[in-house]
């Protein structure tokens, strides 16, 4: 709840700040928005950009004059139009060309490559000993009790911090030199409940996030998600104007598709299902295309020829064609949610190679058509 009400207040904090640089209005258009920054270069605006998560927040600018100017207005901004004091202690102005500061679990500095500065992210290092500390408590369960589901907690723990960090520019020397650290621990820890070696027929979801040139332990028959496997991936910058709801929005949308979307969105468009409404068939191409053709559960990237639309709600519930009750999935995690026959649900849960995490969400979808968890 708090990260929601920071959100709506201040919303018009982050409304103020754009429109203090970034959004301010010219007297005149430019072609270029190099051109539009130097205008305000010239001008005595503050150039100033923020980033914000909940009620901790940064705002980056070029110069130390530039920051003094803009520490001061937020200051008197949050006092005095939205009733908020400032943390002396945790409000401070740093220059990232001397030394690092710390944001949400990273690190940030602005290092010097050839003529200009790069941002050089990493993990802070309190952060870095929680993560080892979990991962030991991961690892002891799975050699007090060397069971598929611990090895799958395992797998959902080490998913979801690489898919935190992997912002991060140097995201894989932080996770090496954790993998380094607790290579011996692992090793005393699990050398006789598992085999060490590179993945050999790995399931699908090891196969789209993994490579198989890492060496990792087999514990019940599940391969353990490498630590030190993984790789920086470029944030993107979001669009305001990326919207479903407006045609100028899905347009945006649909440029920013990749070619090979495209071609799967078209086979889709081909495609017929017997006795289902044109309302289904229209809002199942707009669900695959808002998730970029990702599974909502296993987030396997999927051809035109894998997907299944499900209905969340089933239709004798009171379920409906609308885009807010299907679900983009595989075709094999489909027939998991539905399936009744335990041999079949074994063998679909084998080869889908699920964490636990996503094993909770099939048996929430499950639910809906009242079946047991699987």
């Amino acid at each position: 709840m708090s990260t929601l009400l920071s959100n709506i207040v201040l919303n018009d904090l982050d409304h103020w700040v754009a429109g203090q640089w970034e959004l301010f209005p010219l007297t005149q258009p430019f072609k270029s928005r190099d051109g539009e920054r130097r205008a305000k270069i010239r001008s005595s605006l503050k150039e100033g950009y923020l980033v914000r998560y909940a009620d901790d927040f940064k705002i980056i600018c070029r110069d130390w004059k530039s920051a003094q100017r803009w520490y001061h207005a937020v200051v008197l901004y949050l006092k005095d139009r939205l009733k908020l004091d400032v943390s002396p202690e945790k409000s401070q102005i740093i220059n990232l060309r001397k030394r690092e500061s710390e944001f949400l679990g990273f690190t940030i500095r602005a290092n010097k490559k050839s003529q200009k500065r790069v941002a050089h992210t990493g993990i802070k290092a309190s952060k870095r000993q929680k993560i080892k500390s979990e991962a030991k408590k991961h690892i002891l369960k799975m050699r007090t009790s060397p069971t598929a589901l611990n090895a799958a907690r395992f797998n959902s723990f080490v998913l979801g911090i690489h898919n935190y960090f992997n912002r991060a520019t140097h995201v894989s020397v932080g996770f090496s030199r954790l993998a380094y650290d607790l290579r011996a621990f692992m090793y005393n820890r699990l050398k006789q409940i598992g085999k060490y070696e590179h993945p050999a027929n790995p399931p699908p979801t090891y196969s789209k996030f993994y490579s198989l040139g890492y060496r990792t332990y087999k514990i019940a028959d599940v391969y353990l998600y490498p630590l030190a496997n993984v790789k920086t991936k470029n944030t993107m910058g979001f669009s305001t104007g990326l919207s479903l709801f407006t045609t100028a929005g899905r347009e945006l949308i649909y440029k920013k598709l990749r070619p090979d979307l495209r071609q799967e969105i078209y086979f889709l468009s081909k495609s017929s299902i017997p006795n289902q409404s044109v309302e289904y068939m229209d809002n199942r191409i707009s669900r695959y295309s808002m998730k970029m053709g990702k599974c909502e559960i296993t987030g396997m990237y999927l051809f035109a020829s894998d997907v299944h639309c499900h209905h969340y709600i089933p239709p004798n519930a009171g379920g409906n064609d609308k885009f807010t009750n299907l679900r983009i999935l595989h075709k094999e995690v489909g027939q998991l949610i539905l399936q009744t026959q335990k041999e079949t649900i074994d063998v679909l849960k084998n080869k889908l190679g699920l964490t636990e995490m996503m094993m909770n969400k099939i048996n929430q979808y499950r639910e809906k058509y009242a079946l047991d968890p699987v």
